[in-house]
């Protein structure tokens, strides 16, 4: 969730919807994301929109924030009115979602529950920190109804993780992992972090090694991507640490899908690996195919039918609309037809499903026949109708996505 919001239009302090999103509800996917903005220490290269517990200040805390987040779940309901929308995923992202009592994190979820309907068979996931877990947790999670757990691993280095400025020792996550197949989650994840400054190719293989071996059925592998206003990027602009190599990101990359891959996990996302079809993360492919969802908390952005809005930034203005019967909608924008298309190439460009050639604008060919020739398509997708990325085609994505809006 970044911390820096996009301009938009004005939102309606009844944070009221336009008449064309809602006509279509029910067609498509229905998800809920609740962001819980704390954490015990703001790692080094986060410019994620999180709190700890000395920049919070007055009006806002811990304490009385699922009370909070299930006001607006409530709003949710009174906006979209009477449709039947069961919710097919949940996520809880963060910050540290866990540093909340699992109860309060259960009293979320059964809010949706009791607004909404969780549809049978629905993924629901937190994402958490190694070390904000233990056991305990774990059980009462699982039993409050999660099934999905992700967790910040992101190396197996210590050295690594210092320059992260990541809390946990190198082995808690896989840990982690264990203690949570002992509660009895169904899906776990393991998010990775490669092409940190120190980083050698030897460290990354320890790490997806460490990765593998601790059993999950999903993980996730980012560069690392420096930004800007962060304590990582002010080390680099002061020469402490070297800017990170787009040509070794790309090695790494290559060692992951190898790693990966032998290990039966298959990439699904450019990003993104799964041990089964049943441990994709449905959540995110619900974003990454035009679903729609509800967004709970801070900054938290949301979208449906073509409208996507995101809600004030610091906790305690969140807290103070709600208190006042206000939505916390800062601001909204509305896609017209061209913007949904382009958003759609973007997404699902990143699947391995692809993207329809047919649906590709007439002055964007040549660009696909290029990428073709190139090796960055699928031979065999392309003669049935699909734009499917290669190997070396995933390396070049963003590049290839820009061409082809030009």
């Amino acid at each position: 969730m970044p911390s820096t919001l996009p301009d938009g239009d004005p939102a309606p302090a009844t944070g009221e919807l336009p008449a064309g999103a809602l006509s279509t509800l029910g067609e498509r996917p229905f998800g809920f994301y609740v962001h819980v903005p704390f954490c015990v220490t703001r790692c080094g290269y986060c410019d994620f929109n999180t709190y700890t517990a000395d920049e919070l200040g007055p009006g806002a805390s811990r304490r009385d924030y699922a009370d909070t987040v299930v006001e607006e779940i409530r709003l949710a309901r009174r906006v979209l009115g009477p449709a039947e929308l069961p919710v097919e995923t949940v996520f809880f992202g963060g910050g540290t979602p866990t540093l909340l009592p699992p109860e309060d994190l259960a009293r979320i979820l059964g809010a949706i529950g009791s607004e909404f309907g969780l549809r049978p068979g629905a993924e629901v996931t937190t994402e958490a920190n190694p070390e904000s877990v233990d056991p305990s947790c774990l059980d009462k999670l699982r039993h409050s109804g999660f099934n999905r757990i992700s967790f910040g691993m992101q190396s197996a280095r210590e050295h690594v993780l210092r320059v992260l400025e990541r809390g946990h020792t190198p082995g808690r996550a896989a840990e982690a992992v264990r203690e949570a197949r002992a509660a009895g989650f169904e899906h776990v994840n393991l998010d990775l972090i490669y092409s940190t400054p120190g980083e050698s190719d030897d460290d990354w293989r320890a790490t997806l090694t460490a990765a593998i071996e601790a059993g999950p059925d999903h993980v996730s592998a980012y560069s690392l991507i420096v930004e800007e206003g962060t304590r990582l990027a002010a080390r680099i602009r002061r020469g402490e640490l070297p800017m990170p190599d787009d040509d070794v990101a790309a090695d790494r990359y290559l060692i992951a899908d190898e790693m990966l891959s032998q290990a039966g996990l298959r990439w699904y996302e450019v990003s993104n690996w799964a041990g089964s079809d049943a441990a994709r993360c449905r959540h995110n492919l619900l974003y990454w195919t035009g679903g729609d969802w509800w967004a709970a908390g801070p900054g938290a952005h949301s979208h449906v039918g073509g409208t996507r809005w995101w809600n004030v930034k610091h906790p305690a203005a969140y807290a103070q609309r709600l208190a006042g019967g206000a939505s916390p909608a800062h601001a909204r924008e509305v896609l017209d037809t061209g913007d949904r298309e382009a958003e759609r190439l973007m997404l699902e460009l990143r699947l391995a499903s692809g993207y329809p050639l047919a649906e590709v604008a007439p002055g964007a060919r040549p660009t696909v026949a290029s990428a073709l020739a190139r090796g960055l398509l699928e031979p065999a997708a392309f003669r049935s109708g699909q734009m499917v990325l290669t190997l070396q085609g995933r390396l070049l994505a963003d590049a290839l996505i820009r061409d082809l809006l030009v």
